[in-house]
């Protein structure tokens, strides 16, 4: 949420309405990261980006002109100058800019400070907006015009919240509203029990992923980091010692990934002694164990890539398949 911090100033000013601008719908560009957001000020000042900047004057000009009501442009973007971007490939996107009130303009302003969970909901013609915000997004702010509607638009994204990821999608809710939503969660943190060759590795994929990453080398710190874990973040133990049974006794009543490494009789082993321990069927499910998708791996490099690739089908909620065997779009 750190890219945020130009938007979040934005979003702060003052008492009067500003605009953002969002991506509606698209097609092309190759993988697209999810939660884009341009916002400009009363007094015209800018702070976010879509795609990369490949839009960036015609963002800007929509931005300051949806001010006053909303507007959908179409846009496209040549190959050379997707490519040149950033982007995979060309495409086209249709934004929506859209005025937004004072009171969840501030509310995202202050989530995207402070590094909480939040969302922003909109009807997708723009006519109205509500934000959520906080651990729970348990704070919301504004309105889509009935009771119902928001209702069943905070429930809509306190599900996308279990699944820890930041996400945006066009959603028609079970009323009928057709609405955008944009959900944006804190960087995951990854901690890792035990030392190796594989906890480096793990170490080294969080950084390519601009995940945070930390060791913790005993139980009381592997315990105190899992009992404070938010649902985006991911515990990779390595360490077979059974005194780390504590971390996911914890761990089975809070939030997050769990992920325990080890071969089948190391997991059977361990199965036996939380059962003993008093934990539940239920409870065990939440642990991955072994940890990571069927890949081949073999050395510790792809070992680590099978273990965040786990995390983050889990994260959104996918079987993992093949691309070339799923029938949706790309990077949705």
């Amino acid at each position: 949420m750190s890219d945020l911090t130009a938007v979040a100033d934005v979003l702060a000013r003052g008492d009067e309405a500003r605009a953002v601008v969002r991506v509606l719908d698209r097609h092309g560009f190759g993988t697209v990261e999810p939660g884009q957001l341009l916002v400009a000020g009363a007094d015209g000042a800018l702070g976010g980006v879509l795609l990369r900047g490949a839009l960036d004057a015609d963002a800007a000009a929509l931005a300051r002109d949806a001010r006053a009501a909303p507007r959908v442009l179409e846009a496209h973007v040549a190959e050379d100058d997707a490519v040149a971007a950033g982007l995979a490939c060309a495409g086209g996107a249709t934004l929506l800019g859209h005025p937004l009130a004072a009171a969840p303009s501030r509310a995202l302003a202050a989530a995207f400070a402070r590094g909480v969970p939040a969302a922003l909901v909109t009807r997708a013609d723009g006519s109205a907006s509500l934000a959520a915000t906080g651990g729970e997004l348990d704070v919301v702010e504004g309105s889509l015009g009935f009771a119902a509607v928001d209702a069943a638009a905070v429930a809509h994204v306190r599900g996308l919240l279990r699944r820890g990821a930041t996400a945006t999608e066009r959603v028609v809710l079970e009323d009928g509203a057709d609405v955008l939503v944009d959900l944006w969660v804190p960087v995951p943190t990854v901690v890792v029990v035990g030392p190796g060759a594989i906890a480096d590795a793990l170490a080294a994929q969080a950084q390519v992923l601009g995940w945070s990453h930390r060791r913790a080398d005993t139980v009381a710190e592997a315990d105190a980091a899992v009992a404070a874990f938010t649902d985006a973040d991911v515990l990779v133990l390595l360490d077979h010692d059974p005194a780390f049974d504590a971390v996911l006794r914890t761990g089975v009543h809070g939030r997050g990934f769990l992920g325990a490494l080890g071969s089948r009789r190391t997991q059977a082993a361990r199965r036996e002694r939380l059962l003993a321990a008093g934990v539940t069927e239920d409870q065990l499910a939440r642990i991955h164990g072994p940890v990571g998708l069927d890949l081949g791996a073999r050395t510790p490099a792809e070992t680590a890539v099978s273990v965040v690739a786990e995390v983050l089908a889990a994260r959104s909620g996918r079987d993992p398949s093949a691309l070339v065997r799923a029938t949706g779009q790309i990077g949705a």
